[in-house]
């Protein structure tokens, strides 16, 4: 079983698929292989246009995966059709994570209505992404609830330490999507450090942000990279190599 970090109910699985630009019968079958090779953490959107396609991959999958979805911020109005459409298309009744995908103007608003379809039982955790210190902090003084989750861009190359700092205070469960972009896997401190692993730099990326204890959801439709990126419960960085990756961004 993936190792996972706690949420206010239940935990979510440390690493899982990203779905961004998978649709139609590839997110199908994509999402099915992920599935099959041990994936328990599925992450998608209403703005992926590919929920319905997911959901055909997860029927009969049970609830032993964890499913998140995002709220887009120009439907922030009709956040309960929206959600509830996301329900259907999925074929669940709640998803694990609710995400607000990018600030609307009104983001206390929204999070009270959020806050409210959760305790209706349509989503078991809230959180939200792409939101800076001072949003989150806005939604805590206002409502007293503190963010589940913040799902953000998050890679060697453009970690945010003070953000993360921030985060691991409130509690707040830091996410990262697009954890290889920038091509830190192909700096030579990364590649070093993969060779002294014999693993590949992908992998060391990866293992990088699970060090952090940051949620991570690469996206891949090849089933060999699929694979090799749920295999990394098996070897650990040293807290110089963490540094050595650290100072990357820095």
């Amino acid at each position: 079983m993936t190792p996972s970090a706690a949420l206010p109910v239940g935990s979510i699985p440390l690493v899982g698929l990203g779905t961004w630009r998978l649709r139609g019968a590839e997110a199908t079958s994509v999402v099915a292989t992920a599935l099959e090779l041990g994936y328990r953490h599925i992450d998608t959107a209403t703005m992926y246009g590919n929920e319905a396609d997911i959901g055909r991959a997860l029927a009969g999958a049970g609830s032993s995966v964890f499913l998140t979805t995002k709220l887009p911020a120009e439907r922030a109005s009709d956040a309960r059709r929206t959600l509830e459409a996301s329900l259907a298309a999925l074929g669940v009744s709640a998803v694990d994570l609710w995400l607000a995908h990018w600030p609307p103007p009104d983001i206390v608003a929204v999070w009270s209505t959020m806050r409210t379809l959760r305790d209706e039982g349509l989503a078991r955790a809230i959180g939200v992404s792409n939101y800076s210190v001072a949003q989150v902090d806005a939604l805590v003084t206002a409502t007293g609830e503190v963010p589940a989750v913040n799902q953000v861009s998050w890679n060697p190359r453009s970690a945010d330490f003070d953000l993360l700092a921030h985060h691991r205070g409130l509690g707040v469960v830091l996410e990262g999507y697009s954890p290889l972009e920038g091509g830190a896997a192909a700096d030579p401190v990364i590649v070093r450090i993969a060779d002294a692993h014999r693993r590949t730099p992908e992998q060391v990326v990866l293992r990088w942000h699970l060090e952090h204890d940051i949620v991570v959801i690469p996206k891949s439709a090849h089933r060999d990279r699929l694979a090799a990126n749920l295999a990394l419960f098996d070897f650990e960085l040293t807290p110089g190599e963490v540094a050595q990756i650290d100072a990357l961004s820095r």
